[in-house]
């Protein structure tokens, strides 16, 4: 057994960890350890507290964007009813000029009506009262006659340019 070489390496560890125990090594790696184990949950509470701290700043982000999105909604749909609303506006305002363009045309022609109608009156008359004039003048004759067929002639046309 002396002369084994795993005999002498157990040996040979065993003085090893009595010079670690007597110098302090022990105690060292002990104290090393806990400040290791420190630092570690040091570490992870910091980590915590980003965490805890970014899960805020992602709500706060959330609640930004969803209010950000609303008003874009509200401004979509206000433009929306703006546009609606000047397209109405501009219809209401092109049928008022429709209508305004259609009744002036409407008195244009009520008025050539009448002009065409008094002229054609004013025609008819003269053409009467010529025709008139004519078969007087033949069937008719001398002063009291002349006289007669004028008169008649400015009644006559008294009464049809009235």
């Amino acid at each position: 057994m002396l002369l084994e070489a795993e005999f002498w390496v157990a040996v040979a560890f065993v003085v090893f960890l009595g010079i670690v125990w007597k110098a302090g090594g022990f105690k060292a790696m002990t104290e090393a350890l806990d400040a290791r184990g420190r630092r570690i949950r040091a570490e992870l509470e910091e980590a915590q507290r980003l965490r805890e701290e970014a899960a805020q700043l992602l709500a706060t982000y959330k609640k930004r964007r969803d209010e950000a999105e609303r008003e874009a909604a509200e401004i979509v749909a206000a433009a929306r009813e703006e546009a609606q609303r000047t397209a109405e506006e501009a219809h209401q305002r092109m049928a008022d000029f429709v209508r305004r363009r259609t009744a002036a045309a409407e008195a244009k022609i009520a008025l050539a009506e009448a002009q065409a109608m008094a002229e054609v009156r004013s025609a008819a008359a003269d053409a009467a009262i010529r025709v008139s004039e004519i078969i007087l003048r033949e069937r008719m004759t001398g002063q009291a006659a002349q006289d007669l067929i004028a008169r008649s002639l400015q009644d006559v046309r008294a009464k049809l340019n009235a």
